[in-house]
């Protein structure tokens, strides 16, 4: 891939704008947090791939991706990292914490309602 063709970051997302993005088919959710903070609750249409285990090939190159972490930090290095090998992807701004405060769902593994801490 040349310079020239590599795509840069796309701009933040809040949670609503994000919420419509992923009901219209339009995004994927990557949730970059630890294990245990992923089981604790998630957004029910995220996909799991640990900050430390991120690479351009593990997420889908077909429509963009939306980074979340619990604040926005983590996921804001997972959307340099990834803007920087051509993904098209935003970051969640405020994280899971934004996301929970906007009243979308949270859920655990089973479907059960999930939390963020």
């Amino acid at each position: 891939m040349t310079e020239a063709s590599r795509t840069t970051r796309l701009p933040d997302l809040d949670p609503g704008r994000a919420a419509e993005l992923l009901e219209q088919g339009g995004a994927l959710l990557l949730d970059v947090r630890e294990p245990h903070e992923w089981a604790a609750g998630h957004a029910p249409q995220a996909v799991h791939v640990p900050l430390a285990r991120l690479t351009p090939e593990a997420v889908p190159q077909d429509r963009p991706v939306i980074a979340v972490c619990r604040s926005g930090n983590r996921s804001g290095k997972a959307a340099d990292a990834l803007a920087a090998a051509g993904v098209r992807v935003h970051n969640l701004a405020g994280g899971m914490k934004a996301w929970t405060r906007t009243g979308l769902p949270v859920v655990t593994d089973d479907g059960e309602p999930g939390t963020v801490a």
